[in-house]
């Protein structure tokens, strides 16, 4: 079905993780498009945009980061991508790509994690709290940019989240992929 829509989804491994089954939800209406891996922080984003995102035949492109910024180094004491780096990084790719890019754009909100879960089993650090917060500056620039966005924050905030958490406290289970491809592909259905 060469007439059909497509979309291209770019994200962390949360994003790898609800992709496939977006795709298959999917076949039929929507050309799901990706990137070959993890799209990391923002600032990782930026620096593939033109060929992650600009250079693509796509009517939409729905992306996300922030997992990969608020990690914080416990040894440094420092974020991967300080929240007003984040906060510029996240204003420069919306501009390029209002510029540059012709189709249609909806940002999606970083997942919860578990912090207890998180920091027993992982060298740094990631907080529920900084989550809320990266997520409260990049709404309020997708907001005054007019680009739609898909919470997919709260669809697992408002399901059973120590069942959509794995042990690490911040993947997906089977059960949390379901309803991140169930959101992301109704998203899409509803914004193409």
């Amino acid at each position: 079905m060469a007439d059909r829509p497509s979309a291209i989804l770019i994200g962390d491994s949360i994003c790898m993780g609800y992709r496939p089954l977006v795709k298959q939800r999917l076949a039929d209406k929507v050309e799901i498009l990706g990137i070959a891996g993890n799209g990391g922080d923002s600032g990782n984003i930026l620096s593939n945009i033109d060929q992650w995102m600009v250079n693509r035949n796509a009517n939409l492109i729905h992306f996300n980061c922030g997992l990969h910024d608020l990690k914080f180094e416990r040894d440094t004491k420092k974020y991967q991508q300080p929240i007003d780096v984040y906060e510029e990084n996240l204003k420069e790719i919306v501009s390029i790509l209002k510029a540059r890019w012709k189709g249609k754009l909806a940002w999606a909100t970083t997942t919860p994690v578990i912090d207890a879960r998180h920091n027993a089993v992982k060298p740094f650090d990631r907080y529920q709290a900084k989550v809320e917060a990266y997520n409260k500056v990049a709404i309020s620039i997708m907001k005054e940019a007019g680009i739609p966005i898909d919470d997919l924050h709260s669809v697992i905030m408002k399901d059973d989240l120590e069942a959509c958490l794995v042990d690490d406290g911040v993947h997906m289970t089977g059960r949390g992929n379901m309803l991140l491809a169930e959101a992301v592909s109704n998203f899409i259905l509803s914004n193409h």
